[in-house]
């Protein structure tokens, strides 16, 4: 069975950044560090950091007075912010770079008068948490269709901001239909969308053209990997979301050809050799890597590890 490996894949640069934090808070701070929700969507991840002694809560009233207390990369509503600031918790804000840049969008806009609009979908953590940093209504649409029924006079200056997970294809029709239907528009700019997605959207789409089937490692709660499903689907292929090996469905892989491996932006590269693995229990295996984007994108830790003394990032 020929094997190609998708060129990137994997862990981003804000990934690789929130563990880093929870990791060297651990180490400088010590067991236990409290995290509010999951610190990326993979449980894999999740359980490493707990064996180091990690503790993942679903709010901030769980966490004992004087823990160190972390966010996750999704970034979180002011409100949590503000109960944990009013407790005087010492926070650790591992929320991704690019999702606070679109925090700061968001407010610049409403401040400038605008009227918000975001491109994103309902129950998303990272949409519940920029929806909360604006101190004005913000509107959420996920398609075309939720543009045309948007309640906001034609004449409102209008302001858009998109999740940053979402690819330039997944909001551009809706970016346009924003622009058709209002007279007075801004919005971020296509930069602002994580290059980490986009890459790994590119990478599959040309891997969709040389193999038959195409597995993506990645949680089932991985916005990102399931959006890579998607895609492999859309571009003709078979595609599969699996979390490690012990997924792998032997049907799936039945007298193909060649099988295509991808990895949403949480999912570790061990889980991935996991799934190698698991095929190689069915046969012989000869595995390549399709030529893509070398990144070399790095968050740097925050200033919370400089000196000796616990600070906020808040």
């Amino acid at each position: 069975m020929q094997v190609v490996f998708a060129e990137p894949r994997g862990f981003c640069a804000g990934v690789v950044r929130a563990i880093g934090f929870v990791e060297r808070a651990l180490e400088k701070f010590g067991a236990p560090a409290h995290v509010r929700h999951e610190i990326v969507h993979n449980r894999h991840v999740v359980e490493a950091l707990q064996s180091q002694g990690a503790r993942f809560v679903d709010e901030v009233e769980q966490i004992p007075n004087g823990a160190v207390t972390v966010f996750s990369a999704h970034g979180v509503p002011k409100a949590v912010e503000d109960q944990a600031r009013s407790r005087r918790l010492p926070i650790l804000d591992v929320t991704c770079p690019l999702v606070s840049t679109v925090h700061a969008q968001a407010r610049r806009f409403v401040a400038e008068g605008r009227t918000l609009v975001l491109i994103g979908h309902a129950g998303h953590v990272e949409v519940d948490g920029t929806i909360d940093q604006v101190s004005a209504p913000v509107f959420l649409v996920a398609s075309v269709g939720d543009v045309e029924t948007l309640p906001i006079s034609l004449d409102t200056p209008v302001a858009y901001v998109t999740r940053t997970t979402l690819g330039v294809e997944d909001t551009r029709g809706t970016i346009e239909a924003i622009k058709r239907r209002f007279s007075d528009v801004v919005g971020s700019e296509t930069s602002d969308i994580c290059y980490a997605t986009q890459n790994r959207l590119a990478a599959l789409r040309e891997l969709a053209r040389q193999v038959d089937v195409i597995l993506v490692v990645g949680a089932s709660n991985s916005s990102n990997s399931n959006r890579l499903v998607e895609i492999a689907r859309e571009s003709g292929v078979r595609g599969h979301l699996l979390a490690d090996g012990s997924d792998l469905d032997p049907a799936w892989v039945s007298g193909v050809r060649a099988v295509g491996i991808t990895a949403g932006t949480s999912a570790p590269e061990a889980q991935v050799q996991d799934v190698i693995a698991a095929l190689r229990r069915l046969g012989p295996v000869e595995v390549s890597t399709l030529p893509g984007i070398q990144e070399k994108v790095e968050f740097r830790l925050p200033t919370e590890f400089v000196g000796d003394n616990m600070t906020t990032s808040l």
